[in-house]
């Protein structure tokens, strides 16, 4: 088939699940909840425009399979006890234009603000290493096996009631340093245990997720596993690492692997630089995918920096089944059609050229985060917004949304493990 005609070509999936070309809105944290940790009229309006702009598949930003474990004071989480209306309708909104829409779940284990109430765990007591940043994170306890069971059955109830409102899929988060990505890392899983050593025991959490996950949906729902491509830090999960993981999905019913990298500690999916892993700016991680996508026996959704067309079509040729955008959607929402009729995006988001990493991260995530806020509001985005006034504006917004949270999640829960010491 050639080339041009391969992007908007469909993509069936094992699940049965046809998507309509191979244009995917990757998940971006929106860190836009309302009251209650719920979606509402911002979300709706936000994958509404997303929904009339062309993409196959629209995937949410992180939902949380733990009220007390977020990520952000304005992060959504879908757990028993939530009500599933807002859902309903957040799951209409991102179907209206006829794209498959799926949940990204996830916990985010020990990358948890510090000033932040609820839990902070991880596969072993070692913390967020950021220098100096080191203390905006929480100090994570090791779990306890029974933790550990209770967190797999919390994706299966999430996953189930994703179903239930109408969702077509979700993705499971084992990628960015995440709960299920810091079980997979021999530096952060320094546990003894039947989930730590060789690599078939650090996967095993991510292994029982899937198993239940799939055992609590229809067979036509769609299920997905996000993973790094490489952590990039010396010693870390590697690309041969990746390679084994997507072999040990294959039989457990997933749809779809989606391959990134990097981790709060080294931000490789916020952009990376031409280094010895890439000479490209765009598809900075489609080398890793390239040798990945050789023998994986499952479609590979591929992300990270992809802004034009032909870098898409690229992509595609290297074997890769589905390509994602984040960003580039955050700026240019109509960007599928766009390049259905041969025209790329007009304007890209203003670089952040910080030398403090960490810092540039965070400004790089909130100036994507300003952009979808604008459009939430039916602005255009405006992607010449100096980072240091996108990073402030939404540090001013989430010191909001942490009063709210700190005042929603003991009256929602009654337990006194909502409160911890900062």
């Amino acid at each position: 088939m050639p080339m041009t005609s391969e992007l908007f070509s469909p993509l069936a999936l094992r699940s049965g699940q046809v998507l309509g070309n191979r244009i995917a809105k990757a998940a971006m944290e929106e860190n836009m909840a309302g009251d209650g940790q719920l979606p509402d009229r911002q979300l709706m309006a936000l994958y509404r425009r997303w929904a009339a702009g062309g993409a196959g598949l629209l995937i949410t930003g992180n939902v949380m399979v733990h009220a007390e474990a977020l990520t952000g004071p304005a992060g959504v989480a879908l757990d028993q006890a939530a009500p599933l209306k807002p859902f309903t309708e957040w799951a209409k909104a991102g179907k209206a234009g006829g794209a498959a829409m799926w949940m990204q779940i996830n916990h985010p284990g020990r990358q948890i603000q510090a000033d932040m109430p609820g839990v902070v765990w991880g596969p072993s007591a070692v913390g967020v290493d950021l220098g100096r940043h080191s203390s905006r994170f929480g100090r994570p306890v090791a779990m306890t096996p029974g933790q550990i069971e209770d967190t797999v059955t919390r994706f299966a109830v999430t996953a189930q009631r994703a179903e239930l409102a109408g969702f077509d899929g979700v993705e499971i988060h084992a990628a960015h340093g995440y709960l299920l990505s810091q079980f997979l890392s021999p530096l952060v899983n320094q546990r003894t245990d039947a989930w730590a050593g060789p690599l078939e025991n650090r996967a095993r959490m991510l292994l029982d997720v899937v198993r239940v996950v799939r055992a609590a949906v229809s067979p036509s729902f769609a299920v997905a596993v996000k993973l790094n491509s490489a952590d990039f830090q010396r010693g870390g999960f590697d690309t041969d690492d990746a390679r084994q993981v997507i072999a040990m999905l294959q039989p457990l019913g997933v749809d779809l692997v989606e391959l990134s990298g990097g981790s709060y500690e080294s931000p490789a999916m916020t952009g990376r630089p031409a280094d010895a892993h890439t000479q490209a700016r765009e598809a900075y991680f489609l080398d890793l995918a390239t040798d990945l996508v050789t023998t994986s026996p499952l479609p590979l959704m591929l992300t990270g920096g992809i802004t034009r067309r032909d870098t898409a079509e690229k992509v595609l040729d290297s074997g890769v089944a589905l390509i994602g955008m984040g960003t580039a959607l955050a700026v240019t929402p109509d960007l599928p059609d766009r390049w259905r009729h041969r025209h790329e995006a007009e304007r890209q988001l203003r670089p952040v050229t910080w030398s403090d990493k960490a810092l540039a991260s965070a400004a790089s995530m909130a100036q994507v985060r300003y952009q979808m806020r604008r459009i939430a509001r039916g602005s255009d985005p405006k992607p010449g917004a100096h980072p240091a006034y996108a990073l402030l504006s939404e540090q001013r917004r989430q010191r909001q949304a942490l009063r709210r949270y700190r005042a929603w999640l003991p009256a929602s829960r009654g337990t006194a493990a909502a409160s911890r010491p900062a």
